[in-house]
């Protein structure tokens, strides 16, 4: 065969191979759309699979972060510690007046009085795997503020201002910092993939993002068996019964050990907080049988 005719071949196969793969993507697409069309809300969905496909919907929209900015404190922290300017047997002493009232902080319900010493690795895995608004601020003060974590992240995209003290100050404070759903699925598989830390520090935050016990009725809702490493955020509902955000990120492990990076943001949804959880674990479930399926 004369290489003309071979590269006409091959031409061929990959617009046939391009055509089917988008016909995947509208058909996800599609059954993700009707799970939202009849729920209130402003929905927005980001799915990146290992060849780099993408399903969205919204994905380049901003949406509130709320707890899902602690992934990114997390790598920031870990950047530095792989530079030896932080250490994660370092010693932090979280003085009494450290942990605020009116917030999550599982660290205070266990340490009320505080004047406490513990690792950087416990700090953080207090912030991931329990999601603890205090232990997040100290830890953000330890890093000279939001801009640290911004400036690292280099994404415009991503806006990082607000500490969870500053999140909690009124309705409106929640919602400054923010990213697209495609940004944030693209940063977990940047950070899965060993791109951005090292791969004693990749598996430390992977493994402790799956031991996470907030949020696990959202993507783990309805795959009680499948593997996870995922970030919660949740905010306020007001007087008026809008709940300002349910989010769910996070890296899903496929049985052929692929994996799948989903970003799932809900905004200003009237619907029944726990129904905007059961959303994000439809559309979770929708895409695990997807891939899996295919």
């Amino acid at each position: 065969m004369n290489l003309p005719k071979l590269i006409s071949i091959l031409v061929i196969f990959l617009i046939i191979n391009s055509c089917a793969t988008k016909n995947n993507e509208n058909e996800l697409k599609n059954k993700i759309e009707k799970i939202i069309s009849t729920e209130n809300g402003d929905f927005g969905v980001s799915i990146i699979d290992e060849n780099n496909n993408i399903v969205e919907i919204n994905g380049k929209k901003h949406y509130p972060l709320l707890s899902t900015f602690k992934f990114p404190i997390a790598l920031t922290i870990l950047h530095k510690v792989e530079k030896r300017e932080l250490s994660m047997q370092q010693q932090i002493f979280i003085k009494k007046e450290d942990l605020l009232e009116n917030t999550w902080s599982p660290f205070k319900e266990k340490h009320p009085d505080g004047n406490i010493s513990i690792s950087l690795e416990e700090a953080i895995n207090w912030m991931i795997v329990y999601s603890d608004n205090n232990l997040t601020d100290i830890l953000l003060r330890l890093l000279g503020g939001t801009e640290t974590v911004q400036k690292f992240i280099d994404d415009e995209n991503f806006v990082i201002k607000n500490n969870e003290d500053e999140m909690h100050r009124d309705w409106n404070s929640q919602f400054i910092n923010k990213s697209t759903p495609n940004s944030f699925a693209q940063l977990l598989k940047k950070f899965s993939e060993g791109k951005i830390l090292n791969s004693e520090n990749t598996k430390w935050l992977y493994q402790s993002m799956v031991k996470s016990e907030t949020g696990v009725k959202r993507l783990k809702g309805k795959l009680p068996n499948v593997k996870i490493a995922q970030r919660a955020g949740t905010s306020f509902t007001n007087d008026e019964g809008i709940t300002g955000a349910i989010n769910n990120v996070g890296i899903m492990e496929l049985p052929n050990n692929q994996k799948i990076y989903i970003a799932v943001f809900v905004h200003n949804t009237s619907e029944e907080f726990s129904k905007g959880e059961e959303i994000i674990a439809d559309i979770a479930k929708t895409t695990y049988e997807f891939y899996t399926k295919k």
